[in-house]
């Protein structure tokens, strides 16, 4: 504990409770050591005048440490949605807002959160109540103890999760966290002297000022609210004076033997019990602390558990606990005052949260919960089977199309599994029976005082959902392009399907509602869509999802599937993400690469933050849910296809829509297609369009033969092929060497004899997805970083851009050459230096719209990868690139009498203009990881002693490992690659890439600007010959991975 940072007082009273364990001492209370309560004061009583002035000296603290395991959660529980979509943190901050505005006095709020609680509960203050967020102390930490292994005593340990070792020791815990997080000691020295402590899951528990008056009156150190106990309440405990000396204790069913149990369950006798409703004196509390050294001698509370509260096979451990309102016993003079039943409304089991999210409850004007007047004053009495709905997943599943209607219902009983509805109202007294094994659908309309068997009712049939027992398998965590590995891993039973599960849970977990809207799901077109699209379809249907587009034959390119995502309709179809099953540029077949990504509803790659939420929930998975009789989907066919339920209750529509449509609609929105046709007409002018057999191949006959009326022999490689014809579709001057043999070039851009060849005037390529573009002119090579420079100095030219007042801002990744930088300047753009990985553009193009940030739009990004794009989509674009490139040539060639003005003309201009950064990347593919891991570990513990080294003619002046901190949302990101900075300008940058399917590439970026106007035509090699040399001995990739010789030189 003290490892672990534990504080003193915390510490001293475990040991307090451990010691009472280890000597046999049971934690009991004999009935014949207590006597009842007879009466205590009725707070509707109370008629002194509400005293404003102790606002300024009272705090209210709502304890929130709880997970709600016990419901099945693993988040803080009082993030759970209980009315609308209203969480109890939602409507406690609401509390609190009104409170303050009601009394006109801002009254001290805090949280007693745990360990497992804070980041969630302080991330959403942060984000839906800022203002709260920033007070200081809102946040006290419960503090943590170990489990005790059953049998030993010993600490527990659980291998699979470590942070399962530990737990809250009970609310009792209240005075420890406040003693050593030194909050008692603030509040009291800023004048604080009461404080009203409640649990989170209690929304009837706020601060009334009548019964704080009241307290202040009555000069009491303890106050605890209790309520008179009905049949309901007999099983919990209850307040009853000590025989002893009279002192107010409290007994809960834990210290209560088996001969004193009727006793103890006796109403008539023991009328209170505790609401956990307490008010406590703060200068009191800091005197019995100081009197027992530390900390509060509070009963021992014993509870029998296993270490992973999810599995019921883990070792068998006692908790130690306490409880905050035992309290009552260490102050003297300590009372208590009866309340309303209003003020105690907590949700401990799916019954009260099923009832608190019906009509049977209104939220008041000042955020509480209160029964409907329509009731009678008599809440429903709900029975659900106990086994069946212990857990909030299982409830929510019978509940997903809304619960039925509670006002008139005097008792509902359920056993068995059942589907209900709003469409469903409940009056009187109404049993339900199901016993089969799938839950069946509860009929629309009124049900009276009836008895309902649904066992032999039809069921959902096709929709039925099976779930399928799983279990983790390692190596499921996304990179920045998603996951991938070889197509024979995704093969594996489970593998894919434990993804996609853990997928959906995650945008469950984080809000996102599948049932409505669409799930986009197409891909690259490579060996496993086929399978992998049916298998998500049916996953999708068993987790909720009503309607799905699919691209034809599977086939859709990554920019076209966040196009379909923003740009698509009916707004109430619009889509909420999409699967994307592709491994980018990396080979296909089954032997190969296969890959899936998963992306949000702004069309963009899916945030850190849900990826890291996926990828825990693969480490923890147990099952999958999927729909086996769901029939097989025809997606070569445009269509759409109905699946009803046996039942009627739902259906689901399977949408096969056109793969190019929406996306080649769009650009034409974005570019001038008559000019650019224009140039194409040209007799001096051809094109070539190697899509390399990805999927790009009909959105360039779409573009370039349909819409622009080019030759279909414009068009190369466009028949997509699940193994790309057996080539790497890698749009680079070693992957395209077709292409480039036609453009009249080598694998290191250096001119070749063509023979009297016509070459044509542009040449480009895509990669497997559709996300890359290469740029090839004449016998001339453009450089990605170049090729983003340009396009960003003549955006003017394109439409899109114009439009909308011309480029505000233009990004790039860290390791792409600073010449797009020297635009920005000129030109005065907004300029981003990121980690490689679309998301962080697209964070900066949303800037405004999802952040009410800056707003840096119209906005042009790209990487040296041969990745270039626009805020037009939220993905690197690859034929937009193309396009933006054709239509800087025709703005350039508007008088076609005139010599053609070339893509070799543009760049050299370029050149005069800006001057010119030599650059190169080397790649060392399939590198073994561990080698690769200790080399750039070893740079990077090296940067210190770099920085201001000499190599060769270079000097370095700096040398460190990349961190971003995001302009936007302020997150940072670290480790995103070695850079060594040297004083005339020049970079040597060295990166792991995440994108390979297995081994590690090493990438070697290598730039020096040149600005001298007789120096801009040398060969890339001989410019850079020096800085690699450098590069070699900086990194000493040799000793490391074997080899200095790259598999691939851009």
């Amino acid at each position: 504990m003290v490892a672990e940072g534990i504080s003193p007082s915390a510490i001293a009273a475990f040991e307090s409770t451990f010691e009472s364990l280890v000597s046999g001492n049971s934690g009991m209370i004999s009935e014949s050591t207590i006597s009842p309560v007879v009466e205590l004061v009725d707070a509707t009583s109370i008629t002194s005048e509400p005293d404003t002035t102790l606002l300024s000296k009272t705090v209210v603290l709502k304890l929130n440490g709880g997970l709600g395991t016990g419901m099945g959660l693993d988040k803080a529980k009082s993030l759970l949605k209980v009315k609308g979509d209203d969480t109890f943190l939602d409507l406690t901050a609401k509390q609190v807002i009104k409170m303050r505005q009601d009394y006109g006095f801002n009254v001290k709020f805090m949280l007693m959160n745990s360990f497992s609680t804070s980041e969630d509960t302080l991330a959403f203050f942060q984000e839906k109540f800022p203002d709260l967020a920033k007070e200081e102390g809102l946040e006290m930490l419960q503090n943590k103890v170990p489990k005790l292994d059953a049998t030993t005593l010993e600490p527990a340990t659980c291998e699979s999760d470590p942070s399962n070792e530990w737990c809250p020791p009970g609310h009792g815990d209240l005075y420890a966290a406040l003693v050593g997080s030194g909050s008692l000691d603030s509040l009291l020295a800023a004048g604080y002297k009461y404080m009203f402590v409640s649990n989170s899951d209690n929304l009837g528990a706020t601060l009334d000022l009548k019964i704080l008056t009241h307290f202040a009156g009555v000069d009491a150190p303890f106050m605890m609210e209790c309520c008179e106990r009905t049949e309901n309440d007999k099983k919990g405990g209850h307040l009853a004076v000590r025989k002893e000396d009279g002192q107010l204790i409290l007994r809960e069913s834990a210290m209560c033997a088996d001969e004193d149990e009727p006793a103890f369950q006796d109403i008539t006798k023991h009328r209170f019990f505790n609401t956990n409703n307490l008010w406590v004196r703060l200068d009191k509390l800091k005197e019995i602390v100081e009197k027992f050294g530390g900390f509060i001698p509070l009963p021992m509370i014993k509870n029998k558990k296993t270490v992973d509260p999810k599995d019921d096979s883990s070792t068998k451990v006692v908790q130690l606990e306490t409880a905050m309102g035992a309290a009552i016993e260490c102050f003297e003079g300590a009372t208590a005052i009866v309340v309303p039943r209003t003020r105690f409304a907590p949700v401990k089991k799916c019954n009260d949260l099923f009832l608190l999210r019906s009509d049977a409850y209104m939220i008041t004007p000042d955020h509480r919960p209160v029964l409907n007047p329509a009731c009678g004053g008599s809440a429903p009495i709900i029975n659900l089977d106990s086994k069946k709905y212990k857990l909030v997943g299982p409830l929510e599943e019978a509940i997903v199309d809304g619960i039925p209607s509670l006002v008139n219902c005097e008792r509902l009983t359920v056993k068995g599994l059942v589907r209900m509805s709003s469409k469903t109202s409940f009056v009187g007294s109404v049993s339900i029976v199901n016993s089969s094994s799938e839950a069946k659908l509860v009929p629309a309309g009124e049900l009276k005082n009836v008895d309902l068997d649904l066992t032999d009712a039809p069921g959902l049939g096709p929709l039925k959902a099976d779930v399928v027992i799983s279990g983790p398998i390692s190596g499921q965590k996304p990179g920045t392009s998603g996951l991938r590995k070889k197509t024979k891993v995704f093969m594996v039973e489970h593998y894919l399907n434990n993804f996609v599960q853990a997928t959906f849970d995650a945008l469950v977990a984080t809000g996102t509602d599948l049932s409505e809207g669409s799930l986009v799901i197409g891909g690259d077109g490579r060996y496993f869509n086929d399978v992998a699209i049916q298998t998500i379809i049916k996953m999708g249907v068993a987790n909720g999802v009503k309607r799905f587009w699919i691209g034809q034959d599977g086939l859709l390119s990554t920019p076209a599937v966040s196009a379909i995502i923003r740009e698509r309709g009916p707004a109430w179809q619009k889509a909420f993400g999409a699967f994307i099953l592709t491994a980018s540029h990396n080979p296909g077949g089954p032997d190969e690469d296969f890959g899936i990504k998963y992306n949000v509803e702004n069309g963009g790659p899916a945030v850190e933050k849900l990826t890291d939420a996926i990828y825990e929930n693969t480490t923890t998975i147990k099952n999958y849910k999927i729909c086996s009789n769901f029939p097989t989907v025809d997606i070569a066919t445009v269509g759409s296809t109905m699946v009803t339920s046996d039942d009627g209750s739902a259906e689901v529509n399977v949408d096969v829509i056109s793969a190019t449509e929406t996306h080649v609609n769009l650009l034409k929105t974005v570019f001038d297609f008559p000019a650019i046709k224009s140039l194409l007409d040209r007799e001096d002018f051809s094109m070539i369009y190697d899509t390399m057999h990805g999927v790009n191949g009909p959105y360039a006959k779409s573009v370039f033969v349909d819409e622009l009326g080019q030759p279909e022999s414009s068009c190369m490689n466009a028949i997509p092929k699940d193994d790309f014809n057996g080539c790497h579709a890698d749009p680079n001057l070693t992957y395209a060497k077709e292409l480039v043999k036609i453009m009249g070039l080598d694998r290191n851009g250096d001119t070749i004899d063509v023979g009297g060849a016509k070459i044509p005037s542009i040449g480009a390529a895509a990669d497997g997805d559709g996300d890359r573009n290469m740029i090839l002119g004449t016998q001339f090579f453009v450089t990605p970083s170049d090729s983003l420079a340009i396009i960003a100095e003549y955006a003017q030219v394109i439409p899109f851009f114009r439009a909308q007042g011309g480029l505000k801002g233009v990004a790039r990744s860290m390791p792409t050459s600073g010449a797009v930088d020297l635009v920005a300047k000129r030109l005065k753009f907004d300029l981003f230096e990121t980690p490689t990985g679309w998301k962080f553009f697209g964070n900066l193009m949303d800037s405004k719209e999802l952040y009410d940030g800056t707003d840096y739009t119209p906005f042009i990004c790209g990487e040296e990868s041969f990745g270039t794009g626009s805020n037009h989509v939220r993905e690197k674009d690859g034929i937009w690139a193309v396009l933006a490139w054709m239509s800087i040539l025709a703005s350039k060639n508007t008088d076609s009498t005139k010599p053609l003005v070339t893509i070799e003309d543009v760049v050299r201009e370029h050149w005069a203009k800006y001057g010119r950064n030599y650059y190169c990347r080397w790649d060392f593919e399939g590198m073994e990881s561990k080698g690769a891991n200790a080399m750039m570990d070893k740079m990077r513990a090296e940067t210190a002693i770099n920085t201001g080294r000499t190599v060769g003619s270079y000097t370095i002046s700096t040398a460190d490992d990349f961190t971003y901190v995001d302009p936007v949302d302020g997150s940072v990101t670290k480790k995103q690659g070695i850079r060594f900075l040297m004083s005339d300008g020049s970079r040597i940058i060295f990166r792991l890439s995440g994108t390979a399917g297995s081994g590690a590439t090493v990438r070697m970026y290598i730039e020096q600007y040149q600005p001298d106007p007789t120096k801009l035509d040398l060969k890339v090699a001989s410019a850079l010959e020096e800085l690699v040399i450098v590069a070699l001995q900086l990194c000493d990739i040799k000793t490391f991975c074997g080899t200095e010789t790259p598999t691939v030189i851009t």
